[in-house]
């Protein structure tokens, strides 16, 4: 086995953790051990801000460092760790994702930059809550909106608003357990209000309803510009009437009902998203993901898919196919 060739997968964690960190016994133990018998020697690198500095001395001794931090979760924030990881790629480490692919892709505001490409949509981004009282009320003529946070994950922040009735709405947040609510626009405002603060991004995005989003959400799992499995799960989170989402199913790249969507990341949409956003080619994740959702029929042409978010800086669990791409992709990068 070459000395050089060393890898680290960082995820949080506390002390305890860190102390006892076990490659058999974690959640990436199939890419441990993918890595190993490619002669890549793979660490556990158990990451949190109080040992930060004992981390990042670990990091510089590997030359890949792949990352599956949240960048908000439970409170935490990972500035210090994007900061440790910048350093890490400016010395010529393999880092992925990169933090600047994070920011590129891994927001919300990717919706609004790429609203007019094939699988855009209705998509504007909101930068005050004056703005939105101004402008909500129209678009809500119109049908459903979703109001979406800067940035988040496993739906906090996501709200669908439906006008119902003279200067009432129906409002539902997609995080799980929540119910729908009826308020006026000053509860609205009270309830949107934190999203606006500087230190929450200070916008949010505001999506046209997808009418056919209860038939189901395909995740398309990535390996820099190719696809390396699927996902399927109803998504039911925001409908008033349906049970919480369902178990979400994994398949391999070749699954038959998406290979119209597999044709067209490949052939055009992965590369359209790159240059959009002004992210170079080598600076694509390694391990990335783009939810759909069914769009509205659009005659005799192909299944319209319509963006709903990019998670790029903690996707796990994937599907099994994903480790074998991964690992060749990762050689690829490392030196010989």
């Amino acid at each position: 086995m070459a000395a050089t060739r060393r890898v680290a997968l960082v995820y949080p964690g506390d002390r305890s953790a860190r102390d006892r960190a076990d490659r058999a016994a974690s959640r990436f133990a199939a890419l441990f051990d993918a890595l190993e018998a490619a002669g890549v020697a793979a660490e556990p690198a158990v990451w949190h801000d109080d040992f930060a500095d004992e981390v990042a001395a670990q990091l510089q001794r590997v030359q890949a460092v792949l990352v599956w931090c949240n960048p908000i979760e439970d409170g935490r924030r990972r500035d210090r760790l994007d900061a440790v990881l910048r350093m890490l790629a400016a010395q010529g480490l393999c880092v992925s994702a990169h933090p600047e692919a994070v920011l590129r892709l891994g927001t919300k505001d990717v919706l609004f930059e790429t609203r007019d490409l094939p699988f855009g949509s209705d998509v504007h981004r909101v930068e005050s809550l004056g703005q939105l009282e101004a402008e909500l009320p129209r678009r809500l003529r119109s049908g459903a909106r979703v109001l979406k946070q800067y940035r988040g994950h496993s739906g906090i922040g996501v709200w669908r608003i439906e006008a119902s009735g003279s200067d009432r709405l129906r409002v539902r947040h997609a995080q799980r357990g929540s119910v729908e609510q009826t308020m006026g626009w000053p509860e609205l405002r009270a309830t949107l209000a934190p999203y606006f603060a500087a230190e929450a991004g200070g916008h949010m995005i505001d999506q046209a309803w997808q009418p056919r989003l209860a038939e189901g959400m395909v995740r398309a799992y990535l390996v820099g510009d190719r696809v390396a499995g699927f996902g399927h799960q109803a998504v039911n989170a925001l409908h008033p009437a349906e049970p919480q989402p369902g178990p979400r199913l994994y398949h391999g790249p070749a699954l038959a009902a998406f290979q119209g969507l597999r044709e067209q990341l490949e052939s055009g949409w992965i590369t359209q998203l790159r240059e959009r956003v002004g992210l170079a080619e080598q600076h694509l994740p390694l391990l990335w993901d783009c939810d759909f959702m069914p769009g509205e029929p659009s005659g005799a042409g192909p299944e319209r898919h319509v963006l709903c978010e990019i998670n790029v800086s903690s996707v796990s669990p994937f599907p099994p196919s994903c480790i074998t791409p991964l690992v060749e992709a990762l050689l690829r990068r490392l030196p010989a």
